[in-house]
């Protein structure tokens, strides 16, 4: 009976390996590994946030009393300064009642000064003096009232800044509280936005920031940390910051969302890998290098990520030659044939090729 040769893939590879076409000069010596050498770069360290701008300033102006507008002394959208006049109110009430502890305050004081002179000359007593004195402090402060009062009917911008829309016309009658327009400063911007706390102690005040905002592609503007909040948001754990951003061409509005780089270092030799090179194992990180044309495992120590690659705060040096991709059919002290896949490198010509 004769017997069947069964082939199997392990007698296969001792096959070939005790071939002496395994043996020819040039051929590869193990799995073919896409490798390339490890570079230092410059890397700039930096914090990114998302924030939204406010204005410097911003108030909804309001009356303290109630009355009819008599007068609007602004343009919307205009500029205006601080303690302008912006409206003004029907007063005559409280411009009569002004006169009438004006006339109160005269006789008053003529009532004590006839006081004084008769106490001066021993005919007149010490309490008709005093009484005197407080009937005529008592109206003075009553005079004080009514000129507050008529002021208080006239409405001033508080700061200086652009009007808005106008939300009343000459003539309506307004209650105390009620909307009238709005009074924004936006010459310069404030930007608020939140940092993890771990990066806490990378930020400090006078800080510079750089912007861009979705709505002014292009655009780039740049800031400056001017408030730090004393406390952490214990949800969420990050700090609120503020920066202002100086208004360049009035180009910047309240309310729009802006991307934030903070600049905290700058590092010219950083060595940095493929994020497809590092193995995790373990809690650990791995990388594999190619020492004598053998695998050979590395830990290393990661940084921060950038654009799909790592920084290696430790484990590596330039130069060195580590493994890109295929690593789980390779394990160390198994040999390799280098693919360099940056162009650094490439395998040597066979002789007469």
């Amino acid at each position: 009976m004769k017997m069947k040769h069964i082939v199997t893939p392990a007698l296969l590879s001792i096959a070939l390996i005790s071939s002496p076409l395994a043996y020819a000069e040039g051929a590869p010596q193990g799995l073919p590994a896409e490798v390339i050498h490890v570079k230092n770069q410059p890397l700039t360290h930096h914090i990114e946030a998302v924030g939204t701008l406010q204005a410097n300033e911003s108030i909804i102006l309001r009356p303290e009393q109630s009355g009819r507008i008599e007068q609007i002394l602004f343009r919307e959208g205009s500029q205006v300064s601080s303690g302008e006049k912006l409206l003004v109110l029907e007063s005559s009430l409280y411009q009569a009642e002004l006169e009438q502890s004006k006339a109160r305050v005269n006789l008053s004081r003529i009532a004590y000064k006839r006081a004084a002179s008769l106490v001066k000359k021993r005919v007149g007593s010490q309490q008709d003096l005093d009484s005197s004195l407080a009937q005529l402090k008592v109206d003075q402060a009553q005079q004080a009232l009514a000129q507050t009062r008529l002021d208080k009917m006239t409405i001033r911008a508080p700061f200086s800044g652009t009007v808005g829309l106008r939300m009343v016309s000459p003539g309506d009658y307004v209650t105390a509280g009620q909307d009238l327009v709005e009074l924004t400063d936006s010459a310069t911007m404030k930007l608020e936005f939140h940092v993890p706390e771990n990066q806490l102690t990378k930020l400090h005040i006078g800080q510079s920031v750089k912007l861009d905002i979705d709505a002014l592609r292009g655009e780039e503007f740049t800031g400056e940390i001017y408030a730090i909040a004393p406390s952490v948001d214990a949800r969420s754990h990050n700090i609120t910051v503020r920066a202002r951003v100086e208004n360049r061409d009035d180009l910047l509005r309240p309310g729009l969302f802006a991307r934030i780089r903070i600049i905290t270092g700058q590092n010219n030799a950083a060595v940095m890998v493929p994020e497809e090179a590092i193995i995790p194992q373990n809690n650990s990180f791995f990388v594999m290098k190619v020492v004598d044309g053998k695998v050979a495992m590395a830990p290393v120590e990661l940084g921060i990520r950038r654009n799909g690659e790592v920084n290696i705060l430790a484990g590596l040096n330039a130069d060195e030659v580590i493994i890109t991709a295929g690593q789980i059919k390779l394990f160390p002290g198994m040999p390799v044939t280098p693919v360099f896949v940056d162009g650094s490198q490439q395998p040597t010509a066979e002789p007469g090729a």
